[in-house]
């Protein structure tokens, strides 16, 4: 099972995020990821980085860590804008990029409406995540952000890793019975022993989401 974090990118720049870049790969781990988002959830007076120009600087500075939004969101751009951006990162980091991509959902459409983006159907949304998909999982490994169960359909059609974000180990086990499994998330306060469950589960990679200590899951890493 692979590890990584999220980067902090609700900054007015990056210099905390390649801090922390270098770190995880100091410690070992596998990979780092950034939010797609315009503002962070919930609080729209507060800054944002763009996630592919902050992956891009990462993968420069960072040669052996892998890089993704967690996830990109279909509904920012037309998809043809989405897989471009994928191609470009690819092109700097090649092998080293996941094309992790999700429908939206209604708690970030206030972005989309904030800016004056249209703000999709769930079908539409869902039309638009295959075709990304559909793109891009051939040249890369690419991840589904897990939803309802007509969303995560097109994943394991597709035959890509299925997303979750928070989820309990029942319900990680419960979709990794049909397929891939990946995790975003808090790790709370016993990291090393939901790591464990999530690796018994079936999980292929683990992102920790804030807030993570870089030294522990680096501890967790080399105990394995």
């Amino acid at each position: 099972m692979k590890l990584g974090v999220l980067l902090p990118t609700f900054r007015d720049d990056a210099t905390d995020a390649l801090g922390v870049a270098k770190k995880v790969e100091r410690a070992g781990l596998e990979g780092v990821f950034a939010y797609d988002h315009l503002w962070p959830m919930g609080s729209p007076e507060r800054p944002s980085l763009a996630p592919f120009a902050v992956l891009a600087s990462v993968a420069a500075q960072c040669p052996s860590l892998f890089v993704g939004p967690l996830v990109a969101r279909v509904g920012l751009f037309g998809t043809s804008k989405l897989v471009e951006q994928y191609l470009t990162l690819e092109a700097l980091a090649p092998g080293r990029v996941i094309a992790a991509i999700g429908t939206g959902d209604h708690l970030s459409a206030a972005e989309n409406e904030a800016y004056g983006l249209e703000y999709r159907s769930a079908d539409e949304r869902r039309a638009l995540l295959r075709a990304a998909l559909e793109a891009l999982s051939p040249i890369m490994e690419s991840w589904c952000g897990g939803g309802v169960e007509t969303t995560n359909e097109i994943a394991r059609e597709l035959g890509v890793a299925i997303n979750l974000w928070g989820a309990d180990v029942a319900r990680v086990r419960e979709v990794a019975s049909s397929g891939p499994v990946t995790w975003g998330g808090p790790l709370g306060e016993q990291p090393a022993q939901l790591l464990n469950e999530l690796r018994a589960a079936g999980v292929t990679w683990v992102v920790a989401g804030p807030p993570f200590q870089i030294d522990e899951l680096s501890e967790w890493r080399h105990a394995r």
